[in-house]
């Protein structure tokens, strides 16, 4: 059971979501912060007193005076007009993982929102209805407006949705699946449309799923460097424990504890400790360091994004515990925070997928290995390995070429009022496509190591055979020519569930 309580939300929560588990209840303790801070709200109407988004325009127009009698239009006219993504959808599931993260922050109790608002959004994920939501129109900043404009659209029954029956998505009128669903069409009231698209949901699931696919990632690189050292005859002191104890980068230790762990008691190790190696290539001896700085970055965005996913991020906010009701305006919608870890993951993402295809280089040529070139059953005849290279080549440039910062582009909107944002949604949505190209990139390191060891005479250690069979059972040893798309293919969803963990 995934709890919807403004406090517990983890991104694993969210990939279960997006993976299809909609077991998503509202928890009901929440239910008196969400009213008092509703009833807050219509006092503010009630009195006549100003307060922005609630009785005023939106953006530059908050000067803007809104009479009672349209205040429900406007809150459904903020939703309709800001509508407007652009490009491929979202998938159904991102778009359903979007909205429980915005129930989420809604229960927090200070967006002034209805309960009953918030059942009917957690009523369409536990039915499995997503809104067609196009992918781009964020700015990161004002919240995730657009996208979050079409989820609201679907939950005043209107436009396109995704829903799914038995296990297949189709696409349906909002009005038709939610009668379906016994799901009545929310009419918005004051405040609420602004509360439902104000707010870092979009990046803070792309994110989220950056997060979960980082950690399988992580953990596979360090199974394909050990893999690496073993079959190019590489040396285990480079993670010598006093050698990083003078250095204690808690990243760096961490990994060179890891890679201890992976190459104990190895035959293969054994057979070759009084070779005549003195230093072996940065690509292997920096590993600890390279790997422990990107495990660093990791380490942030875990901190952020479980803050993140538990924050109230829209404007204004209401406060009621002090006695009197305060509106505060302010910027919790701004993802500069999400944006810059995004744009700093990423850039650890191509460091992962730069010193991978390094190692990969280095297992197809003779004077590192003392092997055939390329690993190639007959060189010149056959041509081996040699074309992973250049596939996971390719995959760095493009890493490379993806990278931004995001964050560093700014585009001022709304007549000057909105004139710095984070670029947060493409930040997270950059990281996310090249998590993906990294994945192929290991993978292919992958097998080439697999097919270096057997090459050698001795077998791997107990702590990494598992992952060498694990890797073998998916693509099995091929000395002859063939296809090697397939594989990585096969195991870059391996890698990215987190099976090396």
């Amino acid at each position: 059971m995934i709890r919807i309580d403004g406090s517990s939300l983890s991104p694993s929560d969210v990939a279960a979501i997006v993976g299809g588990d909609y077991d998503v209840h509202l928890d009901d303790t929440c239910r008196e912060a969400v009213e008092i801070s509703r009833r807050a709200v219509e006092d503010i109407v009630a009195s006549g007193r100003p307060a922005y988004g609630i009785n005023t325009g939106f953006g530059d127009l908050v000067r803007v005076a809104i009479p009672d009698s349209d205040l429900k239009d406007l809150q459904s006219n903020l939703v309709r007009s800001h509508a407007c993504g652009i490009g491929e959808e979202m998938p159904p599931g991102e778009v359903l993982g979007m909205m429980a993260i915005r129930a989420n922050s809604l229960v927090t109790g200070h967006s002034g929102i209805r309960w009953s608002t918030i059942q009917s959004l957690v009523a369409m994920i536990r039915a499995g209805i997503a809104p067609v939501v196009p992918r781009i129109g964020s700015l990161g900043a004002s919240g995730d407006l657009a996208p979050l404009s079409h989820m609201a659209l679907g939950l005043m029954g209107e436009g396109m949705v995704n829903v799914r029956n038995n296990g297949i998505w189709q696409k349906e009128t909002a009005e038709n699946a939610l009668r379906t669903a016994s799901i009545e069409p929310v009419v918005l009231e004051a405040k609420e449309g602004l509360s439902l698209i104000n707010g870092t949901s979009q990046m803070c699931l792309w994110i989220s799923l950056a997060e979960q696919r980082m950690s399988g990632l992580m953990a596979a690189a360090e199974v394909a460097l050990a893999l690496s050292i073993e079959g190019a005859h590489a040396s285990m002191t480079p993670f010598h424990e006093r050698l990083h104890q003078v250095r204690p980068h808690p990243g760096q230790m961490k990994v060179a504890s890891q890679m201890r762990h992976l190459l104990s008691d190895s035959p293969n190790m054994a057979s070759h400790e009084g070779c005549e190696k003195v230093q072996d290539a940065y690509s292997f001896r920096c590993s600890p360091q390279v790997l422990g700085a990107i495990q660093e970055s990791l380490d942030r965005v875990r901190s952020t994004i479980a803050i993140e996913l538990n924050s109230t991020t829209d404007n204004p906010l209401i406060f009621t515990d002090s006695g009197d009701t305060e509106v505060i305006s302010g910027g919790n919608f701004h993802g500069e925070v999400l944006g810059m870890v995004s744009d700093d993951l990423h850039l650890a993402v191509h460091e992962i997928s730069s010193i991978s295809e390094r190692r990969i280089a280095k297992l197809l040529d003779p004077v590192t290995t003392g092997l055939t070139a390329f690993l190639a059953a007959d060189p010149g005849l056959n041509s081996g390995l040699m074309i992973l290279q250049y596939a996971a080549a390719a995959s760095v440039a493009e890493i490379r070429a993806r990278i931004g910062p995001a964050t560093a582009t700014n585009i001022v909107v709304s007549a000057q009022q909105e004139d710095h944002v984070s670029m947060g949604a493409t930040a997270s949505w950059m990281l996310l496509q090249s998590i993906d190209n990294c994945a192929a990139v290991v993978a292919a390191e992958m097998i080439t190591a697999s097919e270096a060891m057997s090459h050698r005479s001795e077998d791997v250690g107990p702590n990494l055979i598992s992952h060498l069979q694990m890797i073998r059972d998916v693509v099995p040893l091929n000395p002859s020519d063939s296809r090697r798309d397939e594989g990585i293919a096969a195991l870059v969803p391996i890698i990215l569930e987190g099976r090396f963990i």
